[in-house]
């Protein structure tokens, strides 16, 4: 990859202090943006990404903020625009589970993960928008997944937050395709984190994938930085999956 591909853009990425969007702000940083990052409380794992990212070269900033929460994300935008001066890329990784099937989940479950992974997802939108229209220019990129695309059982409330994102991608596209801002979303499959730990050796779930392994999270944030630079300027409302060919 060519180094310094982002050199001097400034990228806000929820989520960002373990898994995907640990290694999204990581390759970023590789290729020479500044990053701001929201985490929602493990402080430990926010001060090794921060501590990381500084030792790049790079400015880098963390922000505890809980993305469904509006008034909150309003004021870490703020800070974060009046710290860094502009705000070029936007990527809203920040996501949940609670898995159970249909009939046994509450709706306290159901709203959970929706209130985290899409109203989050649309808080993040709302509020970086401003600034990237006084620009010009912006990317988002949200973070959705195949579960979004084909639904999984167990996972109704995840499906939903995830093709609810798939939606709004595509409108955001439309909507600000003349101020200079492309919106696009990238599907990952099974990806090697905490969260998928517990069955990355399952033989019967690698059979569900032709190229039968999960991804590493660096290669789904190398999908990120190649949207976010200007060899993709004429692409948005994309949705690329990413899955090793789960959903063929």
């Amino acid at each position: 990859m060519i180094m310094n591909l982002l050199n001097e853009k400034n990228v806000v990425v929820t989520g960002g202090s373990r898994g995907i969007g640990r290694s999204i702000c990581l390759e970023f940083a590789k290729e020479g943006a500044n990053v701001a990052f929201l985490y929602a409380g493990n402080k430990d794992k926010a001060g090794e990404t921060l501590t990381a990212l500084c030792g790049m070269g790079i400015k880098a900033k963390a922000y505890i903020c809980s993305v469904a929460d509006a008034d909150e994300v309003k004021k870490t935008f703020t800070d974060i625009a009046a710290e860094f001066g502009k705000i070029d890329i936007l990527v809203n990784n920040a996501g949940i589970t609670k898995d159970k099937l249909a009939v046994m989940m509450t709706p306290e479950e159901f709203g959970q993960v929706i209130d985290i992974n899409l109203n989050g997802a649309f808080n993040c939108i709302r509020n970086v928008l401003p600034v990237m229209m006084k620009n010009k220019s912006g990317k988002i990129i949200n973070i959705t997944s195949v579960s979004g695309l084909t639904g999984n059982p167990g996972q109704i409330n995840y499906s939903a937050s995830k093709a609810g994102l798939v939606g709004m991608t595509k409108t955001v596209a439309k909507e600000y395709a003349s101020k200079g801002i492309t919106c696009n979303a990238i599907a990952p499959g099974f990806v090697e984190t905490d969260m998928t730990a517990a069955f990355a050796d399952n033989e019967k779930v690698l059979q569900t994938i032709p190229l039968r392994r999960f991804a590493k999270p660096d290669e789904i944030a190398s999908l990120a930085v190649f949207l976010a630079s200007s060899a993709a300027d004429y692409i948005t409302g994309e949705v690329i999956r990413i899955d090793g060919g789960l959903a063929i």
